[in-house]
């Protein structure tokens, strides 16, 4: 299971213990309500934890990433007709600002990053 899923089935299970909770609560069940506060305790730290692996390895990606020798901003036509240019350029690496390497790297364009200059 990757981190993606992994984070969309405990914040599932975070609002599943918080609604059981609510429910315990309006009851007045206090063994209940106990119960669903430490596990929605322990969810909660499994979630930072796994959003804090996310950003490593975010980082980790767009280290490399930026440590491509040559990069630039891809024209319109090039980003049009990017099968082309994948082809003709071995090893490129296109980065897009609104994807979450994108905004970690601080783009603002559509940018290539490439071994050698193309």
């Amino acid at each position: 299971m990757n981190l993606k899923e992994e984070l969309h089935g405990l914040s599932d299970k975070l609002e599943q213990f918080r609604r059981k909770f609510a429910a315990a609560e309006k009851r007045g069940d206090k063994g209940i309500m106990l119960q669903f506060t430490q596990e929605i305790n322990k969810v909660t730290k499994r979630i930072a934890s796994v959003k804090a692996q996310q950003t490593r390895e975010l980082s980790k990606q767009g280290g490399s990433v930026a440590g491509l020798k040559f990069k630039r901003v891809l024209t319109k036509a090039e980003q049009a007709d990017m099968g082309k240019l994948k082809k003709s350029v071995k090893g490129l690496v296109v980065v897009h600002p609104m994807t979450a390497l994108g905004r970690e790297m601080g783009i603002t364009q559509v940018t290539g990053f490439a071994p050698k200059e193309f």
